[in-house]
């Protein structure tokens, strides 16, 4: 065994790999691809943990394992999980940088581009060190986070078993370049998405008492369900109840004999997650029942609340201290209403998902928010997302200790 790499050296070897990391990061940006389509990115991600000797396979379609086991002498034989995901957003990116998308209509527009590129550096790095500690580091490059799916197949896969502790981190152009965000507990709220399809009877607008107006009700429908924010729960408690799409009608003067309505609820307990759904369902078909029309509503659960656990937390904080130096982490980090079906994996193995700052007030785009048209990052932030991977893996598997063990 060669002699025992200091944590603190891991952002020396990541920042070594500054040009790579640049590199893939662009060509993952200039080549979006939205969920359960990511053909081309798992090409990329198989095709680098080749070139670093690492196992991998697919689950699903486009979601792939990679696994490296150390080669350290121990007692203890441990596994951690770390996970990027890898799907892009349908959004017509305006920035003019040569790394632009180059398929209309899509855009890594939440810095998935970031976390896989990151990820494949710490797999090149962490690739070198096998002999620095024992045990299974597993690397999960997700698909389709933003329509909530991805993570149940590796779950189903039996990606958590034996797996003793779960980190993954998402870009933060909140946070400054060099600032980590890990706040024990909650995060990120719930999700959930519903689709209203109302169904009324056509006439004409000078005889609205022949028909059944299905525009109208989907009006009234979005108007009541903000009541229910309002007077239905308490005012100390964030929910959100938005509805983000309407189509209804064919022409200005005929009742509109259809509308569909898409709409998402966030939550942050799994008793208000329980009381929004009901309390939805029950607005939508009362006002609908109210007009003479006929409604089915469809839910898809996308991801429970992000609770980091408390003691891995503090792991992390510990491990970006040693690398990266004090002082460059926040804890008050302002809860978020989007979700992650990181969530997913967390819930029962102890994880964090750590917030990568990203932002540097010199370059103007990287200010904007995540979702955006112009959202970009600084990409020196690579060198940070990469080292922290890298460095909490190797710290857990040759310093750390199993979930509730004292050291």
């Amino acid at each position: 065994m060669g002699e025992k790499i200091e944590l603190s050296k891991i952002k020396e070897l990541s920042a070594s790999d500054y040009d790579y990391l640049v590199k893939l990061r662009r060509d993952l940006h200039a080549h979006p691809e939205l969920g359960l389509n990511e053909f081309r990115t798992a090409e990329l991600i198989e095709h680098e943990l080749d070139s670093f000797g690492i196992d991998y396979k697919r689950i699903g379609k486009t979601g792939v394992l990679g696994i490296i086991r150390g080669t350290s002498a121990s007692a203890k034989s441990l596994s951690v999980l770390l996970r990027a995901d890898i799907d892009a957003l349908p959004v017509q990116e305006q920035n003019d940088v040569p790394y632009r998308s180059q398929t209309d209509g899509v855009m890594h527009a939440c810095g998935h581009d970031v976390h896989t590129a990151s990820l494949l550096g710490a797999a090149k790095i962490l690739s070198s060190l096998k002999n620095q500690f024992t045990g299974e580091i597993r690397l999960v490059f997700q698909p389709a986070e933003e329509i909530g799916k991805g993570a149940g197949d590796f779950i189903s896969a039996g990606v958590l078993e034996g797996v003793s502790r779960v980190f993954g981190l998402h870009t933060a152009p909140d946070l400054p370049l060099g600032t980590v965000g890990v706040k024990p507990a909650l995060n990120n709220a719930a999700v959930d998405q519903f689709k209203i399809h109302v169904k009324g009877k056509s006439s004409h607008v000078s005889a609205p008492q022949l028909g059944v107006d299905a525009l109208y009700i989907a009006s009234q429908i979005v108007v009541a369900l903000q009541a229910i924010v309002t007077r239905r729960t308490s005012p100390v408690e964030p929910v959100i109840i938005g509805v983000g799409k309407l189509n209804a009608g064919t022409t200005y003067n005929a009742l509109a004999e259809s509308a569909e309505l898409e709409g998402t609820t966030r939550t942050i307990s799994n008793e208000s997650r329980g009381f929004i759904k009901q309390q939805v369902t029950n607005v939508v078909q009362q006002i609908t029942a109210l007009y003479g029309g006929k409604v089915q509503i469809e839910w898809d659960e996308f991801c429970p609340v992000v609770y980091n656990d408390v003691a891995v937390t503090e792991e992390v904080k510990d491990v970006i201290d040693r690398v990266f130096g004090e002082g460059h982490t926040t804890r008050d980090r302002a809860l978020s209403l989007g979700g992650d079906n990181f969530a997913d994996f967390i819930q029962t193995v102890p994880g964090t998902y750590a917030y990568l700052g990203t932002s540097n007030e010199k370059k103007r785009g990287t200010l904007n928010p995540v979702h955006s048209v112009n959202f970009d990052v600084d990409e020196d932030s690579l060198i940070y997302g990469s080292a922290l991977y890298a460095s909490y893996a190797l710290w857990f598997l040759s310093e750390g200790t199993y979930a509730g063990e004292k050291k």
